[in-house]
Order: structure tokens, then C-alpha cells, then sequence
């Protein structure tokens, strides 16, 4: 029998434009994969010929949701090309804001963007409240806003989307697919601080906003270090910050790590089935003084899932390429080749050199990589990194699970929480540290540079572990202006292409193998590619509402 392609697309629930074509045999199971990024990612062109102190702004806008993470990046690449040294008030402030993302981020992850993987809305609504607070306290001894009249509360809430016939986010699931298998009362819970999660992220913006000047698109962020020395120096401020980031660590312990171990029991067949585990090559570039020489985050990277052997970061490994990506060259400055969709709306992928997506293949030392919570965790945790090891200790032996069970699609979200609760206990350090420097009248926050004086080409690098994984900017720069710029994101290198290699990247490896029930309701293919998180806003197109002409790109079609 013939194999099928099914195809998703778009794929919801995710920043950007993503496409994802199985094909699968007579059993279901699927045998290949492909990921493709369906927008034009155009941002390193508009940075062309620019001055290199705006760079961080306009990075910044590569995506909605990443934008301070992009904007530090190509300020650190410009401070690293110019060797210019931060002050360590403004690397603190920088932390600051980028902790309050890691947690902001991957809270709305999981809540907002994949529980509904794992979460039967119209299960929930059979729920008792009074067995639904039993259970929350299996996980937890104070289990968040664990009362019967709030469970009524939330039941209420769900009934009348319901009745209403407009359920929003709701809508268009795959209520009753046999892949779901929470009781009605674990659904409650999971619905229940889905809601509570909705004002959480409003308040932990806030926290980003106090140093960034606002959110999203922080302003404060500038070559050599930071503006934002009045709210540095004001008590009030560090107050405010700090109470935002004691409201989100309760909420973390009592709500988000009971949470991701409710689905790793529930779903504990899955996880030691593998289901989501792609080739086991995980990368992390480290990062985040803490003390001396410690840092949050420990560099590394694993092969084959070979914990025993975890090899250093070497940034001179790493190559970009666009063997089957829409675009023709070997430079820096790739012509654009897009090439059309078959008849049946699929993607030409029968050849081994055929284009299928926008995304290039960035390699490391000729391996694709997965970079993301899930990578430090594991790079950190078998490095014996101290901060970190009691957090996976314990969720583990809660859990009764191993090291390499976290590889897979609920391991990726146990590690976002065990990632965020610790942070939480990061973030109070870093404040401390703070205001011990302003304690002892260091309040500098900035490093005065004169770019007139730089007439050379300098070139500048800035590798960071964000939210969603290990982020790299790229720059050169001539006669102070930006010569060539390039950006490669967690999402290059999880939702990477194949090459002429036919290496797949993790999205596609991860699906490898896969048995789906139902080929009209592939909640499947959804939970896996879900639990990368997938941002692939660096895809944008640019627009100019008055009609003025930016550039003119060439595309070359080629004919089949």
C-alpha cells in the first residue's frame, strides 16, 4: 500500500508561519518528515548599511514575543565587535529583564500555547469539584487557588463558552481524541490555572517593563549598557520588581511544577515510550554569571544522547547552509530561489535536492542540533552544575523517572519548569548583587565609546541562551556602518531543513515513528511540534503602508 501525506498547516498556536508534511504507511506510523517556515525572513537585509547603534532596535523587532532577547543579542554583538566592556550594573539590569522573559515565556508556553495538547476542555466540565481538590493535592501540598468554590467558579466560565457557542481559544479542538488522557478532574486543574496563567503573564510584562522602559520592544538597552539608571537607583522600583517576581514564583512552585508532574504521571507510557524524542545531539552555549566563574547555564553539547561524554561549545563549528533551503548560493548574500507547491498543495520533496522551506540549516560540526530548555537541563545537570541539581533531583524522584525520559515531548515541558523555578531563585541573587554595587557607590551603568574613531572593518559576535534556546548575532561592520548582518535562532536550528546530508532536524527526527489514530485529527504531530515551542517570526515580511519602495529582491523560480 501506497504511503499518505498528511499535512498541517499552518501550524496554530505558535509565533509565525509553520508547515508540517508526514507522510505515513498503512499502519499510521510515521516515516518521514518535513518542517518548513512559510515567510520570507528578511530582517538582516533591512540592517544592511545601518549605524551599528541601532541594531538593537531594529532587531528587537524580529519577533513579538523574543524582543529583548534579539535586541541584547545585537547589542552585545556590536560591544563584542568594538570591544567595548559593560559595566556590571547594566550585565545585571540585562539579566534582569531576560529572567523575567525566561519565566514570562515559559509559562505562556505551556498554559497558553500546548496544554491544550494534553487538556479535554469538554472532559473537564464532568468534573467534581470537591475530587478535583483531593487530587490537586497529590502534587502539592498547597496546591494554587485549590478551593471547590473556585473549581465552580472555573466550571461555571467553561459552561457559558459553551452555551455561548464561542469558545475562542477553545474552539477547533480535537475534543475526545483517544491521544487525551487526563481525568476530568487533572482537566480541571490544567483549565483552571490556564485562566489563573492569563493574569500572570500581564503582571510578569510588568517586570521586564520596570528596566526595559515598556514591553514589548524594550527601549533601554543601548551599546555599552543600559538607561535605565533611575530605576536602578530607585527603591520603589527594585520593590516593584521584586514583588512581580515573588507573585510568579508562587505561582511556579504551587501551580506550574505540580502541574508538569501531573502530565508526567498521567502520561508517563508516552514519555518511557520515547514519543517526541528526536536524535538525541543537544546543544548550549551556557551563560549567566552568578558567582565567580559559576554560571546559571553550563556550555555544552551531547551527541546520541551520550551523557557521559559532553563536549565544550566551539562557536567555529558551526556552519550555516542552503542546500534545501529557498535559497541559491554559498554566501552571506543568498539569492532568494523560491520554488512553487506541487498540484496537491504539497511541498516538492520527492528529490534529494529539492527546496522546501525558508529556514537554512545551521549544522554543528556537521550534526544538527536541538537547543532549548530541555538541552541546558541536561547539559547543566550532567556537568554537575550545583544550581541546578537538587530541582532535577527532585522532580525525578517525585516522578519516578530518569534523565533520558525527559527527552521526549512532556520531558521538553518538565524541563521549562524545572528551568523557571530555579531561575526564580537566580533572580533574587542577581538583586542582591545589585544592590550590594549600589551599596558601595558603583551606580555606573554605562561605557562612553567613540565610533567616529573606528575607520577598520571589526566583526562581532554575540552567542545567548534565551527562552527557547541558544540565539546567535552576527555582525560586520565597515566604516561604521553594518556591512553584513546575520541572525540564528533557537528555531533555525530545531526547525532546521535537511541538507543534501538528509539529516533531519529535531522537529523532523522527533516525529519519526510516530502513530497517529486519527489521520483528519493529528493531535499527535501537534503535541510533538508543540513542545519545541516554535518561533518562526524571524520569517517577516516587510511592508511600508504609504508604498515606499525599501528594496527590490530577485526571485528565481525553478521549473521542475
Amino acid at each position: 500500500m501506497k504511503n499518505k501525506k498528511i499535512i498541517i498547516d499552518p501550524i496554530t498556536r505558535i509565533e509565525g508561519h509553520l508547515r508540517i508534511e508526514v507522510e505515513v504507511d498503512e499502519n499510521n506510523v510515521v516515516q518521514e518528515a518535513w518542517a518548513s517556515g512559510q515567510l520570507f525572513r528578511g530582517i538582516e537585509m533591512i540592517l544592511k548599511d545601518r549605524d551599528p547603534r541601532d541594531a538593537g532596535l531594529l532587531a528587537g523587532r524580529i519577533c513579538g514575543v523574543c524582543t529583548s532577547s534579539h535586541f541584547r543579542g545585537a547589542v552585545t554583538s556590536v560591544e563584542d565587535a568594538y570591544k567595548i566592556a559593560v559595566p556590571k550594573n547594566a550585565e545585571i539590569i540585562r539579566d534582569l529583564m531576560a529572567m523575567a522573559l525566561f519565566i514570562q515565556d515559559h509559562v505562556v508556553h505551556f498554559y497558553h500555547l500546548h496544554a491544550l495538547d494534553y487538556v479535554d476542555v469538554t472532559s473537564a466540565l464532568e468534573a467534581d469539584p470537591k475530587r478535583t481538590s483531593k487530587e490537586a493535592h497529590k502534587y502539592h501540598p498547597k496546591p494554587f487557588r485549590n478551593s471547590h468554590s473556585h473549581y465552580e467558579e472555573t466550571l461555571k466560565k467553561l459552561d457559558n463558552f459553551i452555551k455561548s457557542g464561542k469558545l475562542g481559544p477553545f474552539s477547533n479542538g480535537y475534543w475526545g481524541h483517544e491521544a487525551y488522557k487526563l481525568s476530568p478532574e487533572q482537566n480541571l486543574i490544567m483549565l483552571s490555572h490556564y485562566l489563573e496563567a492569563l493574569k500572570f503573564q500581564t503582571k510578569i510584562s510588568k517586570a521586564v517593563a520596570i528596566f526595559g522602559g515598556k514591553t514589548p520592544h524594550p527601549q533601554s538597552i543601548v551599546v555599552g549598557g543600559v538607561t535605565s539608571v533611575a530605576d536602578m537607583l530607585n527603591p520603589q522600583r527594585l520593590n516593584d520588581y521584586l514583588f512581580i517576581i515573588k507573585d510568579a514564583q508562587e505561582f511556579i512552585e504551587r501551580a506550574y511544577l505540580p502541574d508538569a508532574k501531573l502530565l508526567a504521571i498521567a502520561y508517563r507510557d508516552e514519555i518511557k515510550a520515547g514519543v517526541g524524542r528526536a536524535n538525541g545531539n543537544f546543544m548550549s552555549v551556557g551563560g549567566y554569571e552568578f558567582e565567580g566563574e559559576r554560571r546559571l547555564f553550563c556550555n555544552g553539547v551531547i551527541y546520541n544522547h551520550d551523557f557521559e561524554n559532553i563536549e565544550d561549545f566551539d562557536a567555529s563549528k558551526i556552519i550555516e547552509e542552503v542546500d534545501r533551503a529557498w535559497y541559491d548560493g554559498d554566501t552571506a548574500e543568498q539569492e532568494i530561489k523560491y520554488t512553487d507547491l506541487n498540484k496537491d498543495g504539497s511541498l516538492k520533496t520527492v528529490k534529494n535536492d529539492d527546496k522546501y522551506s525558508w529556514i537554512k540549516a545551521p549544522r554543528y560540526n556537521g550534526s544538527t542540533m536541538e537547543t532549548g530548555p530541555l538541552a541546558r537541563v541536561l547539559i547543566s545537570y550532567t556537568k554537575k552544575n550545583p544550581l541546578i541539581m537538587s530541582f532535577v533531583d527532585e522532580f525525578l524522584e517525585a516522578t519516578n523517572l530518569e534523565l533520558l525520559d525527559l527527552s521526549s515531548s512532556v520531558g521538553r515541558n518538565v524541563a521549562r519548569a524545572i528551568e523557571s523555578s530555579y531561575i526564580c531563585e537566580y533572580i533574587f541573587k542577581l538583586v542582591s548583587r545589585l544592590l550590594q554595587n549600589i551599596k558601595y557607590y558603583d551606580t555606573q551603568t554605562w561605557t562612553k565609546y567613540d565610533f567616529s574613531r573606528v575607520k577598520t572593518e571589526v566583526e562581532g559576535k554575540a552567542f545567548l541562551e534565551v527562552p527557547r534556546g541558544t540565539l546567535a548575532h552576527l555582525i560586520k561592520i565597515k566604516d561604521a556602518k553594518i556591512k553584513n548582518y546575520s541572525v540564528i535562532a533557537p528555531t533555525t536550528w530545531n526547525a532546521t531543513p535537511k541538507n543534501f546530508d538528509s539529516k533531519r532536524g529535531a522537529y523532523e527526527e522527533a516525529l519519526i515513528g510516530l502513530k497517529i489514530q486519527d489521520l483528519t485529527k493529528p493531535l499527535e504531530v501537534l503535541k510533538v511540534i508543540h513542545s519545541f515551542d516554535p518561533c518562526l517570526a524571524c520569517a517577516v515580511h516587510v511592508i511600508e503602508v504609504k508604498g515606499k519602495e525599501f528594496s527590490r529582491y530577485k526571485i528565481t523560480p525553478l521549473l521542475m
